[in-house]
């Protein structure tokens, strides 16, 4: 008898996982392997290009997969977290999957870790894999959800691995530095594997060669090579070139070793459709709904922040409103300065409901200081006086500090989400 009958089933169980849960150890994933071998004869028959970093790699991996698939490839895209449906991280030839697909491959994945007992983001990495195998991907874009050397998309043994910048985020779990968040993530790496890396501080790149050398893996730092144009990229930002970069400079190993000419109109096309939503995304005032101008950015830590300044200061924008929550994880008081420079305005720290990692608004608030005022939801913060003081006078909203937050957006946006993820060469939706 099937464990699920309905996509409404499949959200109840990951539900009850718990999205937020963490078991480190890949013997759960290990055990997937073998029971997808035992089953298939043979492990997956796809390519695996794993990108591994702190920031970038969402949109690292949409230009990877964008260029693949305007060269004709067959491609299958996995991405964390996802907005307001678990269908956006699984994505085959630039499409979601449909809900009776979803419970076709979740029923699968149940069967194949019944008694291993997967977590929220295994279960969907396993749902993943059977998702790509089933619609005869050639080459899966695997973007690893924290770290490398636990992650559940460490087991599946990549053909190349793409790094890209790494800084400090989840500590806690990775390490309380740099070199030591590296050496976690740099064990994403197999030797014969070609691996890449985005620019990188000096403690990251000695820890990703040191590791290369030991497994004996070709590492190209694509620093050395010229940056594409900003203005020729889907998504904007002084920060999206190096990430444009890393996915051609991988692409160009990549059609090498599987026998694909490059063609640089396909290329071109492929950077300048890749979207991926939250992802420094304007939306245009509303007027006659007496709504703002809005900048929708997913940056979360001191590096994203870093980025998102350098972006509105090379727009010349400051923004009216601030709308601004974390993770209690988070190193709050380094970004502050960071957040609070990129504006003048009030600050709004809304909650956000039922995510058991977000920051009080209120705690988040207090050591902001004066300019920050609690709010109880995002509903709350976009009905605040001081977004309707923002419509009236023309000013921009700015909406940052977690993906989670931009979740709560879209929520009650759901229209700006687009196709939540790539687009053809047209830029048409592909969902």
């Amino acid at each position: 008898m099937a464990r699920y009958k309905s996509f409404g089933d499949v959200q109840s169980h990951l539900d009850e996982l718990g999205m937020f849960h963490m078991n480190l150890g890949l013997e759960r994933m290990q055990a997937f392997v073998a029971a997808f071998e035992a089953c298939y004869g043979r492990g997956p028959a796809f390519r695996i290009a794993h990108v591994v970093g702190t920031n970038g790699k969402g949109s690292t991996s949409a230009f990877l997969e964008n260029i693949a698939r305007c060269h004709g490839l067959r491609t299958g895209l996995y991405t964390s977290p996802h907005f307001v449906s678990p269908r956006e991280r699984i994505h085959v030839n630039g499409s979601q999957l449909g809900e009776a697909e979803w419970v076709e491959l979740a029923n699968e994945t149940f069967r194949l870790t019944e008694t291993v007992g997967p977590t929220y983001f295994e279960f969907l990495t396993c749902l993943a894999v059977l998702a790509f195998e089933r619609a005869g991907v050639q080459l899966a874009v695997m973007e690893a959800g924290l770290g490398g050397r636990y992650d559940a998309t460490n087991v599946l043994a990549p053909d190349w691995t793409l790094f890209t910048p790494i800084g400090l985020d989840h500590e806690a779990v990775l390490g309380g530095t740099v070199a030591a968040i590296t050496e976690d993530k740099a064990d994403a790496m197999r030797t014969g594997a070609p691996a890449f890396t985005a620019p990188q501080v000096p403690e990251a790149m000695t820890a990703l060669r040191r590791r290369a050398d030991e497994l004996d893996v070709a590492l190209t730092d694509t620093s050395g090579f010229p940056l594409p144009d900003e203005r020729g990229l889907g998504m904007k930002g002084p920060h999206q070139p190096e990430n444009a970069r890393l996915a051609m400079i991988a692409w160009e190993q990549i059609a090498k070793d599987i026998g694909v000419p490059t063609v640089p109109a396909y290329l071109e096309a492929a950077l300048a459709a890749t979207f991926v939503p939250g992802r420094l995304q304007f939306v245009p005032a509303e007027v006659g709904n007496g709504r703002p101008a809005f900048l929708l950015d997913g940056a979360h830590n001191e590096h994203a922040l870093i980025a998102l300044r350098a972006a509105l200061r090379a727009q010349s924008v400051r923004p009216a409103v601030i709308i601004f929550n974390c993770m209690r994880d988070k190193r709050l008081e380094a970004m502050l300065p960071l957040l609070l420079g990129m504006g003048d305005g009030p600050v709004l720290v809304p909650g956000i409901p039922g995510n058991e990692r977000a920051a009080k608004p209120e705690d988040t608030a207090a050591t902001i200081g004066t300019r920050a005022a609690p709010v109880d939801d995002m509903a709350a913060a976009l009905d605040h006086e001081a977004a309707a003081r923002a419509a009236a006078t023309g000013g921009m909203v700015l909406v940052c500090g977690s993906l989670y937050l931009l979740a709560e957006f879209y929520k009650l946006n759901p229209r700006l989400l687009g196709d939540s993820g790539v687009r053809g060469p047209q830029g048409d939706s592909t969902t």
